[in-house]
């Protein structure tokens, strides 16, 4: 038909209480098949009812229920079961060394982890203590301010 992506359906309701992004099950599972990765888009009809899909990558091995992350900035939102709030737009991805490897239920990373802290500061610029471990079991113990006034900060 043209299209460069195919429509998925959330395969449970859900109800959107709060700001936080959640995770809905669709009616598809992986591997795609023909060695197939995607990328998982909202519709822009859904943008326009106020519910965003995050960005979100199918790895061409991935096996299991692929999910949709959502969010809404103004709960409460119904999206019922079946709704087309998605669609996956395939593509051949080109990595010479990789091989098939078991990683779990999505959502995670084939690379050094990583954290991400969201803290509500107000108006004020607390410190706190953050301890920081490695693969192997060392930590330090920083003292850092928690609201620099940027997006990220590094550590190193």
């Amino acid at each position: 038909s043209g299209s460069a992506g195919v429509d998925v359906e959330t395969s449970e309701e859900i109800t959107l209480t709060d700001t936080q992004v959640q995770c809905i099950p669709t009616n598809l599972t992986g591997p795609l098949g023909h060695g197939l990765s995607a990328l998982l888009l909202g519709r822009s009809s859904v943008t326009r009812k106020g519910i965003f899909i995050l960005l979100g990558e199918i790895d061409s091995d991935f096996m299991g229920v692929i999910s949709i992350m959502v969010w809404t900035p103004n709960p409460p939102v119904f999206i019922p079961k079946g709704s087309r709030v998605g669609q996956l737009v395939p593509f051949k991805a080109v990595d010479p060394q990789a091989s098939p490897k078991e990683r779990g239920k999505g959502f995670g990373s084939t690379s050094i982890a990583e954290l991400y802290v969201a803290l509500d500061i107000g108006k004020a610029k607390p410190m706190e203590k953050v301890k920081i471990k490695d693969e192997h079991g060392n930590s330090k113990t920083l003292q850092m301010l928690v609201d620099t006034g940027v997006d990220v900060t590094i550590v190193s």
